[in-house]
Formats: structure tokens, C-alpha cells, sequence
């Protein structure tokens, strides 16, 4: 039976409106993105991006429905983040799909921002359980067991810093432009094995702590500069990426011989890294038993069709929420 959902998803900087069938066909996929606007300030207003989704949400939504060329008699649920994510950006989405499900009497299914980037690989691969997700992302570094389709089980998450926040940090020292993820992958690639820093370390085996390794950045400039010694920022770039992925890789690989996956998957902005992308394909070719699954980039970035292939499993089960729902901007990742 067909299944179209559709899907909204405004958890942070994009204000997004996708129209999905059945889990992996997408009719449309809309982004309004921010960065734009946020560059100037060095990272995201949270008050700038609420007025930002308000003056967008409206002309998203039509347009994905116009792109897909079909109407609310067509749509069997809506689909949308209630978090985690900046209450005022979250409120907008989550307000626009209750609207929406009040006027039309469609059900609503209630999503976490990361189940989305999980399941949005099924756009690409077939999803296979059990399976171990590595996330990463602005606010999110997590290691989530799935031993069913719709089962979450966080094996390690991050103590401090999200991996991305720590990029946009270290970014922000070396003098780099915002967004500091694809700053710092790019000139890292320029840079060589010249500087050590500290391994991040973590009581807990498959955690993750990345705010030690930035102020270990900081620390190792204010040596040099003591010296007299001109930082080398390509070098120390290579330096903390080489650091912060092999942490995420190492401990991916920990999860995978702990839990024997059948499948790993990458979700997140930081999927999008492109040494991330080499140094999983290197750690995983070891496990012939497991099949990795990488995501296109276009899905790494948030997006509202992820949120609809996510919306189609939970339609399947049921999942629904009710119109007295609301934005959960400290979503835990249960059911």
C-alpha cells in the first residue's frame, strides 16, 4: 500500500519541507538554508533563525507540495521534528505540521532530529538490523545499536562537545570562516604530521569528550606563540582532524566487535567529512562480515526528507502523536 508522508524539519538553520512515498521515493525536498545569514555572526542566532523559519516555513511547504505535484487528499500523515534542537526553530515546524494535521485530519508522527539522519540512508542502502549508527553532528556524537527497525540503544555519546561544535571551535581559533567542519576538512588536506595532541579520553569505553582536544588547540598556539614560533595553521588543521576522527573511528570499531552489526551507517553533518568518509571505508574493509553504508552528502546536511523516510517506519508502527504535542528542544531518543 502507498504511503505518502509529508515531512518538516526545522530543528536548527533550514527550514525544509519534503514530500516522501513509501520510505525512499522522494517526490520533493525543499531546504531554505541560513548559513548565509549566520556567517556573519561566526554561528547560528538562535532568535535570528526563529524570524528566519517564520518568513519561510509558508512558501516551503508550497513549494515542495507544488514540486511533487500533489495535494493534502493525497498525503497520508505529517511528518516533523519535535527535537532536539533550538526551541524557537523547532516551535515554527512544529506548529506549521500541527496546523496542517488540524485542518486536513491527518496524524501526526512526532520524530528525533537523529533517527531522521539514520534512516536517511535508506535512501541509498537497504537498512539491515542489527545495526550501529555512528553520528555526528553540530550537537550530536553518539554510537546508537539498533537491533530492530524501530530500536535505539545509545551505546556512547559525548561527555562535553558534539564533534561538530568542536570543529566550529577550533575553526574559530585558527581564524577560519563558519561553518568550521568543511573549513578545517579543507585545509587539513594541505597540512602535515607536525604537531601532537592528546588522544581524548573517556571513563566510559564507547564515550566521547572532545572539549579537552580544543583547549588543547588553544594551549599548544599560546606555546608556540610564547616561542616565538608562527603557527603552521594547515598543520595543525591535519593535527586536530587526524586527532578527532581516529577517536570516532576507533571507537566505532570498539561498538562493531562489541555488538556484531550486520550493517554500519554514517548520519550527520559530519558524515560529510571526507577523511571521516576514507577512514571508515579503511576501518570497515577489516570486517567482512559488515557492510558499511555512507551517505550521499546531500542527506548529511539537515533536510525534511530524511524526516519522511524516518515518518514511513513510524507510520508503519503506529507511532502517531496528538495535536497537544509540542517542541522537545532535549528529545531523548526512546519510543
Amino acid at each position: 500500500m502507498t504511503q505518502i508522508i509529508l515531512a518538516i524539519e526545522s530543528s536548527c538553520d533550514e527550514t525544509a519541507c519534503s514530500i516522501v512515498k513509501n520510505g525512499n521515493e522522494i517526490l520533493s525536498n525543499i531546504v531554505s538554508s541560513q548559513i548565509n545569514v549566520h556567517k556573519k555572526f561566526g554561528g547560528v542566532v538562535p532568535e535570528v533563525a526563529s524570524r528566519i523559519h517564520v518568513e519561510n516555513i509558508s512558501v516551503v511547504i508550497a513549494e515542495a507540495m507544488e514540486q511533487a505535484k500533489v495535494t493534502m487528499d493525497d498525503i497520508d500523515a505529517i511528518a516533523f521534528t519535535q527535537g532536539p534542537g533550538l526551541i524557537g526553530s523547532l516551535h515554527v515546524g512544529v506548529q506549521a505540521a500541527k496546523t496542517l494535521a488540524w485542518m486536513y485530519n491527518k496524524p501526526l508522527i512526532p520524530l528525533h532530529h537523529i533517527i531522521g539522519h539514520i534512516y536517511a540512508n535508506g535512501f541509498v542502502d537497504e537498512l539491515t538490523f542489527p545495526l550501529l549508527a555512528l553520528v555526528v553532528s553540530g550537537g550530536h556524537t553518539e554510537l546508537v545499536f539498533m537491533k530492530d527497525e524501530w530500536s535505539f540503544d545509545i551505546l556512547g555519546t559525548t561527555q562535553d562537545d558534539a564533534i561538530g561544535e568542536a570543529y566550529d571551535k577550533v575553526a574559530r581559533v585558527l581564524g577560519l570562516p563558519y561553518p568550521g567542519g568543511p573549513a578545517i576538512d579543507k585545509l587539513a588536506k594541505e597540512g602535515n604530521k607536525h604537531y601532537v595532541l592528546p588522544t581524548p579520553k573517556t571513563e566510559k569505553e564507547l564515550d566521547f569528550s572532545f572539549s579537552g582536544l580544543k583547549s588543547a588547540v588553544l594551549q599548544l598556539i599560546q606555546r608556540e606563540e610564547k616561542k616565538g614560533e608562527e603557527i603552521n595553521k594547515a598543520d595543525l588543521a591535519y593535527c586536530f582532524q587526524e586527532t578527532a576522527l581516529d577517536t570516532l573511528v576507533g571507537k566505532t570499531c570498539k561498538a562493531v566487535e562489541l555488538m556484531h552489526p550486520k550493517q554500519v551507517v554514517l548520519a550527520g553533518g559530519v558524515a560529510a567529512n571526507s577523511r571521516l568518509r576514507e577512514k571508515m571505508i579503511e576501518a570497515m574493509a577489516k570486517y567482512s562480515d559488515v557492510h558499511l553504508t555512507i551517505p550521499p552528502l546531500w542527506c548529511c546536511t539537515d533536510n525534511a526528507a530524511m524526516i519522511g523516510a524516518a515518518g514511513n517506519t513510524a507510520f508503519k508502527h503506529k507511532f502517531f502523536g496528538s495535536l497537544d504535542c509540542s517542541a522537545n528542544p532535549c528529545k531523548e531518543m526512546n519510543i
